[in-house]
């Protein structure tokens, strides 16, 4: 399994990042892309350009798929359906869930081994200690395929659903996005005063980092359903000096919009009698 062969289909970004990580682990690799030219870079590194996706599918039993969308997946591997059968077809497209399970049963109607994937890594990082990747869907075919699968990254399995590969990429993603708008925030805020971003950004950074430190809390709270345990700034307190977040932004000449949300949901949680509780009791509010 060391040197084992392997099929990639989508050379963007990220699946060359892909590619490279698999022929520099010794890999010989396969690789097929709609625009033919993207393939030449990595043909000097070694790889097999197929001329068309049936090639690509039926040159190795291993595929990985990285392309824009399933819409695309489905665009592409339909026409060439038939070549699937036997072989372990794994797929690094951003989804949902929804989609990943309705993917799983096209692929298994074809005959075919299904592993979706989620990448948490940029390109750069890829085969990186930095990277690790989700995985969920056929156990069997993770643990024949692991080897070659770890050399993109950290390898995680999940579970048989091959919707939670795609579940806990969408959380871990929306947990980076809503750090990432509260850093914009931030400084554009202190940016109306004329303080540059470099000057700012590590003690932010820091701030942000010593704040992670109340995730596994927040975690014992929710799946216990106790908000009150534990408790150092509850929501009360929390809500009413939310307003001079809004407030400041405003007097400041900025929009609010990126961190405006979260206060409609404290002030309800706390008319609901939940003042003494902690922030994480907002989840209920969040679930239909």
């Amino acid at each position: 399994m060391s040197n084992s062969p392997v099929t990639l289909l989508g050379l963007g970004a990220m699946g060359k990042a892909l590619a490279t990580a698999f022929l520099t682990g010794g890999h010989p690799t396969t690789v097929w892309n709609r625009t033919p030219g993207k393939a030449e870079p990595l043909v000097a590194l070694g790889a097999t350009a197929a001329a068309g996706a049936a090639e690509a599918v039926a040159a190795n039993e291993l595929v990985v798929v990285c392309l824009l969308d399933y819409a695309s997946v489905r665009d592409v591997l339909g026409p060439v359906a038939g070549a699937l059968r036997g072989r372990t077809l794994v797929n690094l497209t951003n989804g949902t869930p929804a989609q990943a399970r309705e993917m799983a049963e096209w692929v298994a109607a074809q005959g075919a081994a299904y592993l979706d994937g989620g990448i948490m890594a940029i390109p750069p990082g890829i085969g990186t200690e930095h990277a690790f990747l989700l995985y969920s869907g056929d156990q069997g075919a993770f643990d024949t395929h692991r080897p070659v699968l770890e050399r993109l990254g950290r390898a995680h399995f999940l579970g048989r659903d091959a919707g939670l590969a795609p579940l806990f990429d969408i959380a871990l993603l929306s947990g980076m996005s809503g750090m990432i708008a509260g850093a914009l925030h931030a400084f554009a805020l202190v940016g109306t005063e004329n303080v540059a971003a470099t000057e700012f950004g590590p003690m932010l950074q820091g701030w942000i980092t010593a704040m992670t430190i109340g995730i596994p809390l927040y975690a014992e709270q929710i799946d216990s359903g106790d908000y009150a345990h534990g408790v150092v700034s509850n929501v009360g307190m929390q809500a009413a000096a939310y307003v001079n977040l809004i407030r400041a932004a405003e007097d400041q000449g900025i929009s609010p919009e990126l961190i405006a949300p979260l206060k409609p949901l404290m002030d309800r949680r706390v008319a609901a009698g939940h003042a003494h509780e902690d922030l994480s009791g907002l989840v209920e509010l969040l679930r239909k």
